[in-house]
């Protein structure tokens, strides 16, 4: 029996964010395979994480700075080794290479770190704009220096988002041969029953609120978009939902606004299918947005930016929907025979035209009804969980098989690996040994 080693940044949360989901996913993909499964991390347990014993899968603290992991490690003896975000990588990569050197080492990037806070810090000198396209001066920064040498060392890195596949491949000299797009990986939809639109009511929103994309959005939200919409339809609600909200999100709280900061949601996907549109005015943001996959899988069509629907569509230029006499006119991909099939959402990065795209999506039922009825459709083209199951065992297997070759392949990422790695271990080293000296 293989065995699978995954280095987590945190413990799983699947009902908390989409990196939770997404990891359970991946889980379950080597579990399927019959892989002897062990989870390993240094954070700190929460309320919100799944159970592992429960998937069988084995769950481990480690220490960072630690040597107690080089006789973790020796003993497990893992055949792959999986890197959940960059940050793990730098942290244990020398310490598995030192003692598992055949080992896989796979890096789950989750989102691309380095674009994600590349659009943050554009954004904040951008207020009330929506940051998609990002210059060399804020990508090319520490944080991408640390990130993309994380995915050259490792001998494969799973990407989400067709479009990070792209930027690295272009933007960073990346090579493919070490790079695989693998979405989130679901499991059929085969007939589902929505509730229909008459019994819907509310515009929700949700997102982690620890997540500063989402964050963002709920004050985008509160200040410039839910009054535009509040004008409109002065009855409606919006209700926002989430993990982890501060006091400073809770007091944004107002009845006598329709602005309902509720928080934790034990059934999102209740909620989800109760509610009539999903609003999100992503600002930045990287990966995939796994609320709305969850929305389609409910029924509840959504209004977003170019940011939130990033990757989520084939083909998709990421431009803008918009109303014209009042109806829908889509300019946002090439083939509108394959738009037409698979729309789920409306999205548009000027505020005051979400504003028109969420009331027009609120009352309008037959639109509504195109968007729902589009969902499952498109979850199982664009997601198919066997799909890509296949395809990631299938090219585990294949670099298994040539593993000399395709690290010389990849001489930048062994160059890396040594000089690096080699920093890395003695600064941990030092470390372990000042902890001691001061214990």
């Amino acid at each position: 029996m293989k065995t699978l080693l995954v280095i987590g940044y945190v413990w799983p949360e699947p009902n908390s964010s989409a990196a939770g989901s997404r990891m359970l996913q991946l889980l379950n993909t080597f579990s399927q395979q019959g892989y002897r499964i062990t989870y390993a991390s240094p954070a700190q347990s929460s309320e919100h994480a799944v159970v592992l014993s429960n998937l069988n899968i084995t769950a481990t603290h480690i220490d960072i700075n630690d040597s107690s992991f080089d006789d973790f490690i020796i003993q497990l003896q893992p055949d792959i080794v999986l890197f959940d975000r960059f940050m793990m990588e730098e942290q244990f990569a020398w310490r598995v290479e030192k003692h598992c050197p055949q080992a896989l080492r796979i890096l789950d990037t989750e989102d691309l770190h380095c674009l994600r806070f590349a659009r943050q810090k554009m954004a904040k000198a951008q207020p009330q704009t929506v940051i998609q396209a990002v210059d060399n001066h804020h990508l090319y920064s520490e944080q991408a220096k640390r990130e993309i040498a994380a995915i050259l060392r490792c001998d494969l890195s799973i990407m989400i988002s067709e479009y990070e596949m792209k930027l690295l491949q272009e933007r960073f000299n990346v090579p493919k041969s070490i790079l695989i797009y693998i979405p989130f990986m679901l499991p059929a939809l085969k007939d589902p029953s929505f509730n229909p639109f008459e019994q819907r009511a509310h515009f929700v929103s949700i997102g982690n609120f620890r997540h500063e994309p989402n964050w963002d959005a709920v004050l985008c939200l509160k200040q410039y978009i839910w009054p535009l919409i509040r004008k409109k339809l002065p009855q409606a609600q919006l209700h926002i939902y989430g993990a982890y909200p501060p006091k400073k999100a809770t007091q944004l709280h107002n009845e006598k606004q329709g602005f309902l900061v509720k928080g934790w949601v034990d059934d999102a996907k209740a909620m989800l299918s109760d509610a009539k549109v999903l609003l999100s005015p992503l600002r930045f943001g990287a990966g995939l947005k796994g609320k709305f996959i969850d929305a389609a899988e409910c029924g509840l069509p959504s209004v977003t930016t170019s940011v939130g629907r990033e990757g989520l569509f084939l083909n998709d230029h990421l431009a803008n929907d918009t109303l014209v006499n009042n109806s829908l006119v889509d300019h946002s991909v090439a083939n509108e025979a394959v738009e037409e099939n698979t729309a789920t959402l409306l999205s548009h990065d000027d505020f005051h035209h979400f504003a028109e795209l969420a009331i027009e999506l609120y009352r309008n039922k037959t639109l509504w009804l195109k968007l729902q009825q589009n969902g499952p459709n498109w979850l199982n083209q664009r997601f198919d969980e066997a799909k890509y199951q296949n395809r990631l065992i299938k090219r585990i297997d294949e670099i298994n098989h040539t593993l000399a070759t395709h690290r010389q392949n990849n001489f930048l990422g062994s160059m890396l690996l040594h000089h690096s790695m080699k920093s890395t271990q003695y600064m941990s080293q030092w470390i372990e040994a000042k902890n001691k000296l001061i214990n």
